[in-house]
């Protein structure tokens, strides 16, 4: 039953002491990061403490985003994910947490996300009146010698309360006697010694034995209380009890100091004699804990270590000593022992939150590590300070007592360092200086940062003419430093030199370029298309390169023969001979015959050609220069020789394999045109076709016609020679006579030629452009025999009269007594004039 009513007056007053205690939490609030609350200990679990998150300035529907939570080394409390309020989650006790501490809290920090901060969170805890003051025996034996003195007193064992406050202020009483009455005396400390005081003599005879019951009533409400039994047993005369040197003795000891060692000795004397005054010293009325610690010699009173002492857990001990004679009198004394602190704890490092991976654009000053450190020594042995070991773009900064924050201290760069492992020191400032570690692991996220790079700024590929379709090119690779699909690169066609992007395709995912179609030199020599690389970030990031691609030449294109000119052909007629060369029966070997002019459209060896002789009337008669192409006289023209002459000659290129073509050339050996002329009626006569009749009549007429303009020019330059020569002719020099020239074959006025070329020009005239310069003796076309005009443009009039058929200024011009070593001459001067002139066309090159 009393039991039941204790129990309820506990309860009732621990409502009674949590009203106001929740009332002080809720009128308190906590300064910027840190919450402070008040509760009574040994609260149920789940009592609530306080409205932690409406404290923090957070609302309800944040919670889930925030992601509140506790961070503690032992969890007394807990959070509601839901209401963020703050709740008891283990049993609290004051005195197991605190001991005698005045003051007990229990501090812990408050985590949130989004973004990442800590609040610190202090709860105090109210002691409760929930330990009774007792006694460490059951029975006090005192020993007191009849004829006392009245008035004497005889300490008793002080009770103990583990409780702080005004729940430990005891007071003591006494059951009712007439020889003894109950006197208090307060220490220094403000702690009360019940001593027992001697009314009136005992009588030993009388009664020799009494039993008086203590009492020890704390102060809280309801009051606990705790009783021993005071038995006092009447001895003869020891009249003189123990006396300490101190009432209070002081020490100070070392923590951590080896098991045995010295810290006080207490001293007390006896003034009786013998075995009454012989003392020995005993702990009083002490925790388990300090016996655990401290041992004292019953003999020595030395006070030595029996345990290892520990700053950390407690700084000072303070509890009672006896000294006891034989005779059963005591004396007690107080020993206090303050710990000194030793550097004997490192730093504790305890990584709250860590945010991992953490993109690289991330902006200077980003927070990525929430670190707590802790040195549980004092003094300058607590003072910590931290700093990061490594190379790493981070740094720390304090945030508040013991916490730290881990930001970013520069820009990040995925693509040098994909994660940064950094070591946090901490060290405290204690001699010598003691220091852990704890690593960090920060992972980088990519961001599309980087544009793809090619291996090479300009490509350059060599693709043979006449290639098949779908041939590779070329095969382009650019390279990107991001990651994953940032750093996934595909190819396309950009642009490129006009009409290449035809040309060439482009496969996205290798980046091989392709021929669309087959390569032709003669059309297109080399092109460029820009080829740009895009990854697949987003947005996205390209760079582009430059192909070149050269078309190599193959021997694709046979020699073309520019002059002879092929002869024309009409149904049912035999060939004519295109153009005739005519020779003197003097001349001797070596004689300029003419020149095979040819070109090739290809390049290079392709086009180096070389002539040789295959077919010719006479073999042994003439020969052609292998590289100049040139026909002369291989030795001096016979009587025996016929008139007419044909000449084959082949034009070979030097490609694999080497393509030619053949020119025939026709020759008549007399010693002037008129001598020619009876070879050509003949030839005329004999023909069966009109249409080479046609042709010999043309050609007589054309003759005849640059016969009398000749004789016109001969008539007009004597008349001016009697007169003087005029300025005009005297800037023309000694050679007044214009050298005929040999027209172009017909198909070149046409336009088929596929390069261009400039003409040589006889110094004392103009040529009619398409004109080449002939020998003396010329070779005349058959058109021009048959009276067409070169080129399509119309002669000029002659100022001949009516009746007179129409010439050519620019017509040959017969001069009959010219010596053979100046038509030789001549014709070597028009040859060589004829070879330098030709200007090369591309890579086409009319052989030397």
């Amino acid at each position: 039953m009393a039991v039941r009513q204790s129990e309820r007056r506990r309860r009732a007053f621990g409502r009674a002491v949590l009203l106001p205690a929740l009332l002080l939490v809720l009128c308190c609030r906590a300064a910027a990061e840190r919450i402070r609350y008040a509760i009574p200990e040994e609260l149920g679990r789940g009592s609530l403490v306080g409205p932690l998150a409406r404290d923090l300035g957070l609302s309800s529907a944040e919670l889930p985003a925030r992601k509140l939570r506790l961070s503690a080394e032992k969890q007394y409390f807990t959070v509601s994910g839901e209401s963020g309020n703050l709740y008891v989650s283990e049993r609290l006790d004051r005195e197991e947490m605190c001991g005698e501490s005045a003051s007990c809290s229990v501090s812990f920090e408050a985590l949130v996300q989004n973004p990442l901060n800590v609040f610190h969170v202090e709860v105090a805890i109210q002691d409760v009146n929930d330990n009774a003051p007792t006694f460490s025996k059951a029975a006090l034996h005192l020993e007191i010698a009849e004829f006392t003195s009245p008035g004497t007193r005889f300490p008793l064992e002080m009770a103990r309360d583990a409780d702080v406050g005004s729940n430990s202020l005891l007071t003591y009483q006494l059951t009712t006697n007439p020889s003894f009455t109950l006197a208090i005396k307060e220490g220094t400390d403000g702690k009360k010694q019940p001593e027992l005081v001697l009314e009136r003599e005992l009588d030993r005879e009388k009664q020799s034995t009494f039993e008086l019951v203590l009492t020890a009533v704390d102060g809280g409400d309801p009051v606990k209380s705790g009783t021993v039994q005071v038995r006092v047993n009447v001895t003869d005369a020891n009249d003189n009890a123990p006396v300490f040197s101190k009432s209070v003795y002081e020490a100070r000891v070392r923590e951590n100091v080896p098991s045995g060692s010295l810290v006080v000795r207490v001293r007390a004397t006896d003034a009786d004699a013998g075995s009454n005054g012989r003392v020995s010293y005993s702990f009083g009325n002490v925790p388990d804990g300090v016996r655990a610690l401290f041992s004292v010699e019953s003999d020595s009173g030395e006070v030595r270590t029996a345990g290892p002492l520990d700053f950390e857990e407690k700084s000072k001990y303070s509890f009672g000593l006896e000294a006891r004679d034989s005779g059963g009198l005591t004396a007690h004394c107080e020993l206090q022992i303050d710990i000194s602190d030793e550097n004997d704890n490192a730093p504790e490092i305890t990584v709250l939150s860590v945010s991992s991976p953490v993109p690289e654009d991330a902006p200077a000053g980003t927070v990525v590590a929430l670190l707590k450190v802790r040195d549980r020594d004092s003094g300058e042995n607590g003072q910590v300070w931290c700093e990061l070991s490594g190379e790493a773009p981070l740094s720390m900064v304090s945030s508040s007592v013991g916490s730290y924050k881990v930001l970013t201290a520069s820009a990040l760069d995925r693509e040098q360092a994909s994660e940064h492992r950094v070591t946090v020191v901490a060290r405290d400032r204690g001699s010598p200086s003691l220091s852990s570690r704890a690593s960090l692991v920060l992972e980088v996220s990519d961001v599309n940062d980087n544009a793809p790079v090619f291996e090479e700024a300009a490509y350059s590929a060599y693709v043979a003419e006449n290639n098949a379709a779908g041939a590779p090119v070329v095969r382009v690779r650019a390279r990107d430093a991001d990651a994953g699909a940032n750093g996934r690169v595909s190819y396309w066609l950009a642009g490129g030199s006009a009409g290449a992007a035809p040309y060439v395709s482009v496969e996205a995912r290798s980046g091989a370029v392709y021929a669309q179609r087959s390569f032709d030199y003669e059309q297109c020599r080399e092109f460029a298309v820009a080829v740009r690389a895009q990854d697949g970030g987003a947005p996205s990031r390209s760079s582009t390169a430059t192909v070149r691609v050269f078309v190599l030449d193959r021997n694709d294109n046979t020699p073309r023969v520019l002059w002879p000119a092929a002869g024309a052909s009409g149904s049912g007629a035999s060939s004519l001979p295109a153009a005739f060369e005519v020779v003197p029966r003097s001349a001797e070997a070596g004689y300029l015959v003419g020149k095979v002019v040819a070109v090739d459209a290809d390049a290079g060896r392709n086009a180096w050609l070389s002539y040789e002789l295959v077919q010719a009337s006479e073999p042994s008669l003439f020969r052609v220069g292998l590289h100049s192409g040139e026909v002369r006289t291989a030795r001096a023209v016979s009587e025996r020789d016929a008139a007419k002459q044909r000449v084959v000659a082949v034009v070979k290129d030097h490609g694999q394999p080497a393509l030619s073509a053949t020119a025939t050339l026709h020759v008549v050996l007399a010693e002037s045109l008129q001598e020619a002329l009876p070879e050509l009626s003949e030839r005329a006569a004999g023909a069966d076709s009109p249409a080479e009749l046609q042709f010999y009549l043309v050609l007589a007429l054309a003759l005849l016609s640059a016969l009398f303009l000749l004789s016109v020019a001969l008539a007009v330059l004597a008349r001016l020679r009697r007169a003087g020569p005029p300025a005009v002719l005297r800037c023309l020099g000694a050679q007044r006579f214009s050298v005929p020239g040999a027209a172009f074959p017909a198909d070149f006025c046409e336009g088929t030629l596929p390069y261009s070329y400039n003409l040589c020009v006889a110094p004392a005239r103009a040529v009619a452009e398409g004109a080449w310069l002939p020998p003396p003796l010329p070779s005349v076309p058959a058109e021009e025999l048959l009276g067409a005009e070169p080129c399509g443009k119309p002669s000029p009039s002659s100022s001949a009269g009516a009746g007179e058929p129409p010439t050519d200024a620019d017509a040959p011009q017969l001069v009959e007594k010219v010596s053979y070593q100046q038509r030789e001459s001549e014709k070597k001067f028009n040859y060589d004039c004829y070879k330098s002139c030709v200007i090369r066309g591309g890579d086409n090159v009319i052989s030397d």
